[in-house]
C-alpha cells in the first residue's frame, strides 16, 4: 500500500473512532456492557464502510517451485513380450517411476504407446502396433517450448509411422533404454513383401520381395513361393556378415480365376530362434477379363482379318467371325461388332434390342445407311451414292479413356459414302474427319453411352490399311493392336448404376484395420444420408455370425471389423428400407507384425539418443541412467514469485461482516429500549 492509502485508513479509524464515542460514550450516563459493544458495532460498521470507499489494494505473495518435466514413455507393444522383455521393461519402469530423487527434482510424468500414446494406467503388452513417432509428436505437443529430457523404454522395433530418429525435438535429450537380449542371433526374415492385389487371368504379375539377414557366418538361404503343396518358383539367395540384405523381382503364372492364396518362405540349414518372420502369407485376386467378340460381316474383306488379329492380339480377347444368320444367341458374346450393316442384319438388330450388348457399328461403300436410319438412334445418315476418301484428325481433347496419339494423320484414308453424318445424342469423337486437309465437322470414329449402354461407330472401311501403315512405320503392330484393343475395353466395362455400392478389399492381414464402406443411391441416383445399412459377417469355418450397423460419415456409411482372427469370411450388406443387399466374401491372413523381430534395434535407439546428445542405456544399467539425470544441472528447478492483488471491494465477507453489525446493533438497540 502507498503511503496515501495508509493515511486514508488512519483518518478512518479516527473518524470511525469519533462517530461512535460521539453516539454511545459521549454524556453516557451508564457505561454497560451493552453500550460498548453497540459502540464497537458502530465503529465496525463506519470503518467497513470507509474500508470500502477507500478501496485499498491487498497483496498475496506465493512462491511456486516449478521442476522440469521427466516423462518416461514405456513401450507396450506385442514385441516386448514375444523377445521375452516384459518384465525387464515393467521393473526398469516401475523403478524410475518411484524413485524419490528423480521425484525431488523432476516433474515425473509417466505414458505408454503403442499404436497410439496414452496415460500408463495399464501396461499388458499387448499392443498390435508399435508408433514410437506417435509418442515423439504427443511429447512435443505437451511440452511446446519447455526444456526436459525424456526417458524412452522400448526395444526400438517400430512397426507403423515415420522414422522416429527424426522425430524427436534435437534440443531435448532421449535417453533410450533398450530392453530384450541384444545378442546377435542367425535369423533369415521376409522384411517386405510388394505384390500387385490383382492381376489378369493368363498373364504374368510382378513380385518384389525383400530379405534380411543377421548372422556372423555366411549362409545358403532357400527362397520358394508356394500355393499349397505346389512351388511355384524356388531359388537360393547367398547371405553372409558383408552381404545382409537382398532384393528378389519375380514374375508368377496366373493361372487360376479367383483369389489365389500364396506362401513366401526362407529356410536355411542353420537353426533360428525366430522362424515366424520366415514365413509371409500374401493373396491376388485373378481377374478374368475373358471377352467374347461377334464380328458379324455379310461380306468378305480384309478389314475382318485385320480386327481379329488385332483384337486377339490381347489373349484375353477371342473374336469369332460369322454372317448374320449364323448368330444364334447374343448372350454367348461380350461385344458386337457389326461390319457394314444391311437389311440381312435385321434380325441381329432385333435380337439386341432385348439383349443390349454394346455394339461397335463400322460402315463403308456397301452399308446400307437407311436401314441404320431406322434401327439406330445415336446417328442420322444422308448418304449419297458417292464414294469419299476420309483422312482422320485426332482429338486431344477426348477424354472417355486414356489414349496417345499414334500418329492418326499420317495414316491412309478411310473410305465411305459421301454426305452428312449428324449426331442425335450426346457423343464423343475420338477422330474427326477431313477431305484432302479440310475439315467436314463429322465424327469419323465416335462413342456414346447411354442407360449403360456403350457403342462404337467408325464410318469407314479399309482399315486394314491402317495397321499395315503402323507396321511400315514402326516395325510393329503394337501401337494400332493398344489402339483396337483400348476401343475393346471400352466397350467391354459395364457402367450400369447400382443402388447400392459396397467398397472391401478381398483381403487383409490380421492385425490391420478392416473397414467396409457402402453407398446407398435412391432412384434418381442421388446418395441417400437416411439409408439404413446393416452388415452380417459369419466365419466360413466356424459359422459364428456378427451383425453390425455402417455409421454415417461425411460421404458414405462405414463399418470397423477390427479384430477379426484369420480366417475366411462372407458378409451380407442390406439396406433395411428397401431390402436391397450386397453379398462378398474376404479373407484375413495369418500375420502378426509384432511377432517379425528377433533382436531390440539397439542402432536405431542409440543414433536417436547420440542425436539428441543423450545416451542409450541396457535395461541393467538404470542406476547409471539415474545418476546421469540427478548430476545434470541444466535441469534445475525454478521458483516462481506469484502477487496476487486484490481489490478490497471484491471481499464479499466484508459486506455480509457490514451488513451483520449494522443488524446486530439494531436488534440490541430495540431489545435494550434505546429506539
Amino acid at each position: 500500500m502507498n503511503t496515501s492509502t495508509i493515511l486514508l485508513l488512519l483518518v478512518s479509524i479516527l473518524i470511525a473512532a469519533g462517530v461512535s464515542f460521539y453516539h454511545y460514550l459521549y454524556k453516557a450516563k451508564n457505561k454497560s456492557k451493552a453500550t460498548l459493544f453497540l459502540a464497537f458495532l458502530r465503529f465496525f460498521t463506519v470503518f467497513g464502510l470507509l474500508l470500502l470507499l477507500i478501496n485499498p489494494i491487498i497483496s498475496k505473495k506465493t512462491v511456486e517451485t516449478i521442476k522440469t518435466p521427466l516423462p518416461i514413455v514405456i513401450d507396450n507393444s506385442a514385441s516386448i513380450k514375444d523377445l521375452k522383455a516384459d518384465k525387464s521393461a515393467l521393473e526398469v519402469f516401475e523403478k524410475l517411476k518411484n524413485n524419490s530423487a528423480l521425484a525431488e527434482k523432476f516433474d515425473v510424468q509417466t505414458y505408454q504407446f503403442d499404436e497410439d500414446f496414452l496415460p500408463s494406467d495399464t501396461i499388458d503388452f499387448k499392443g498390435k502396433q508399435s508408433n514410437i513417432d506417435i509418442a515423439a509428436k504427443n511429447l512435443k505437443s505437451i511440452y511446446k517450448n519447455q526444456h526436459f529430457p525424456t526417458v524412452l523404454i522400448s526395444d526400438g522395433n517400430q512397426t507403423s509411422g515415420d522414422d522416429f530418429v527424426f522425430a524427436f525435438n534435437p534440443d531435448n535429450k532421449v535417453y533410450s533404454i533398450v530392453v530384450g537380449d541384444t545378442a546377435t542371433y542367425l535369423d533369415l526374415k521376409i522384411t517386405q513383401l510388394n505384390v500387385n492385389k490383382y492381376a489378369f487371368h493368363k498373364n504374368k504379375f510382378p513380385v518384389e520381395v525383400f530379405l534380411n539377414y543377421s548372422g556372423t557366418k555366411s549362409v545358403n538361404a532357400s527362397f520358394k513361393i508356394s500355393q499349397g503343396n505346389t512351388v511355384l518358383t524356388e531359388q537360393t539367395v547367398a547371405f553372409s556378415p558383408a552381404k545382409k540384405s537382398a532384393t528378389l523381382n519375380l514374375l508368377l503364372p496366373a493361372d487360376k480365376v479367383g483369389l489365389q492364396i500364396l506362401r513366401a518362405t526362407i529356410t536355411s540349414k542353420e537353426q533360428e530362434k525366430n522362424t515366424y518372420n520366415n514365413t509371409k502369407n500374401f493373396a491376388v485376386e485373378v481377374i478374368d477379363q475373358k471377352t467374347e467378340v461377334a464380328l458379324i460381316s455379310a461380306m468378305a474383306h480384309p478389314d475382318l482379318g485385320a480386327i481379329k488379329r488385332a483384337v486377339e492380339s490381347n489373349a484375353q480377347r477371342k473374336v469369332t467371325i460369322l454372317k448374320p444368320n449364323e448368330i444364334k444367341s447374343l448372350t454367348d458374346y461380350n461385344i458386337l461388332i457389326l461390319y457394314q450393316p444391311t437389311m440381312e442384319f435385321k434380325t441381329v438388330f432385333e435380337q439386341n434390342s432385348n439383349t443390349k450388348v454394346n455394339t461397335w457399328i463400322i460402315t463403308g461403300n456397301d452399308t446400307d445407311f437407311n436401314f441404320l436410319n431406322q434401327n439406330q438412334n445415336s446417328f442420322s445418315f444422308k448418304m449419297s451414292s458417292q464414294k469419299e476418301d476420309y483422312l482422320p484428325s485426332f482429338d486431344s481433347q477426348f477424354n472417355l479413356f486414356a489414349l496417345d496419339n499414334i500418329g492418326f494423320e499420317q495414316l491412309p484414308p478411310l473410305e465411305n459414302s459421301f454426305g452428312t453424318i449428324t449426331a442425335k445424342t450426346n457423343t464423343n469423337t475420338l477422330l474427326w474427319s477431313t477431305i484432302r486437309n479440310i475439315a467436314t465437322n463429322q465424327p469419323l470414329l465416335a462413342f456414346t453411352e447411354n442407360q449403360g449402354s456403350r457403342n462404337a461407330f467408325l464410318f469407314g472401311e479399309n482399315i486394314w490399311k491402317w495397321r499395315a501403315q503402323t507396321y511400315i512405320n514402326k516395325k510393329s503392330f503394337a501401337d494400332f493392336d493398344i489402339f483396337l484393343d483400348k476401343t475393346i475395353q471400352f466397350l467391354a466395362s459395364n457402367n450400369n448404376q447400382k443402388s447400392l455400392v459396397v467398397n472391401h478389399e478381398r483381403f487383409y492381414n490380421s492385425g490391420e484395420g478392416i473397414e467396409i464402406t457402402a453407398q446407398y443411391f435412391n432412384k434418381n441416383y442421388e446418395l441417400d444420408e437416411k439409408a439404413r445399412l446393416t452388415i452380417s459377417v459369419t466365419n466360413t469355418k466356424t459359422k459364428q455370425v456378427k451383425n453390425y450397423d455402417l455409421l454415417r460419415t461425411t460421404n458414405a456409411f462405414q463399418a470397423n471389423l477390427d479384430g477379426l482372427a484369420a480366417g475366411t469370411y462372407s458378409f451380407t450388406v442390406k439396406e433395411l428400407n428397401s431390402n436391397s443387399s450386397y453379398s462378398s466374401s474376404f479373407e484375413v491372413l495369418d500375420f502378426d507384425i509384432e511377432k517379425q523381430f528377433v533382436n531390440p534395434d539397439w542402432n536405431k535407439l542409440n543414433q536417436l539418443a547420440s542425436q539428441t546428445k543423450g545416451k542409450a542405456y541396457l535395461a541393467n544399467q538404470t542406476d547409471l541412467l539415474v545418476k546421469q539425470l540427478l548430476e545434470d544441472e541444466s535441469y534445475v528447478a525454478v521458483q516462481k514469485t506469484i502477487v496476487k492483488k486484490t481489490p478490497l471491494i471484491d471481499w464479499v465477507w466484508l459486506l455480509v461482516l457490514i451488513a451483520v453489525s449494522l443488524s446486530a446493533e439494531w436488534f440490541i438497540r430495540k431489545y435494550n429500549g434505546l429506539l
